[in-house]
């Protein structure tokens, strides 16, 4: 039997195996750290994108804003053609429409025959027919709409044509014009439904303290398919109004001497 010490010994004294190191590894804490690569934030990264990449940016978000924009102004112009507002007021203006030979269209018609139920309601004790007339024709949108509302009851007292203006700003400028020498301040317009919000706009522009009643009949109100292309066809008009077109109130008419 060998000796408790001398076993020790041995195994102390026994030679290491080929291969093995005398010292022992050390710890993986002692170990120098591994830097981790440093990324650029995802909005540094994108700054250095190339240029047709913000190219195609710039488009896309002109072509949304685009878009917004026009769907807020088709709503606007679906909402206001649904509110009908009569205050008592100084005037109704009817905005004038085509005219076939002395008759108001289907479209005027309906115009003219809803004044005459806002006057005879008590809405406005003078009705403002406007609207001039196309090289050839022998009478003015506002002559027609002042004849047609006398045949449907309408004293001729009560009544006051403005012929001028071959288009919706052109009419409004003569009413506010007309409008101001009377001293008068306040209007209802009567116009179709999808007109109003243009309509209304301009008359405030030019100084009028306007509202709105639209009508609800003739040919601008059938169909789905109608009524669509005239919202949107008055939502293009309406911003190219706001843009290119914004009218000032114009000055009072002098007097005729």
């Amino acid at each position: 039997m060998i000796p408790a010490f001398l076993a020790s010994g041995n195994r102390a004294a026994r030679p290491a195996e080929p291969g093995a190191t005398s010292e022992e590894p050390s710890p993986a804490s002692d170990r120098p750290a591994r830097r981790a690569p440093t990324r650029r934030p995802r909005l540094l990264r994108g700054l250095r994108a190339p240029w047709w990449l913000w190219l195609i940016r710039l488009v896309a978000a002109f072509v949304v804003a685009v878009l917004i924009a026009g769907v807020v102004t088709v709503g606007q112009v679906w909402w206001a053609g649904r509110q009908d507002h009569r205050p008592r007021s100084d005037a109704l203006v009817v905005l004038g429409a085509s005219q076939y030979n002395g008759r108001p269209s289907a479209v005027f018609a309906a115009r003219l025959e809803h004044a005459a139920e806002l006057y005879r309601a008590g809405v406005a004790p003078l009705v403002i027919t406007v609207g001039g007339r196309v090289p050839g024709d022998q009478f003015t949108e506002a002559g027609v709409g002042v004849s047609y509302l006398r045949d449907l009851g309408v004293p001729a007292s009560a009544l006051l044509a403005v012929p001028e203006g071959r288009d919706t700003l052109e009419s409004l400028v003569a009413v506010a014009g007309e409008m101001n020498t009377r001293s008068l301040r306040s209007a209802v317009i009567v116009t179709d439904r999808w007109h109003t919000l243009r309509s209304v706009s301009m008359a405030r522009d030019l100084g009028l303290t306007a509202t709105g009643s639209p009508v609800t009949t003739g040919p601008a109100n059938r169909g789905v398919h109608t009524q669509a292309r005239y919202i949107i066809r008055e939502a293009v008009g309406y911003r190219f109004y706001q843009l290119f077109h914004r009218a000032t109130p114009p000055a009072a008419r002098q007097p005729a001497i």
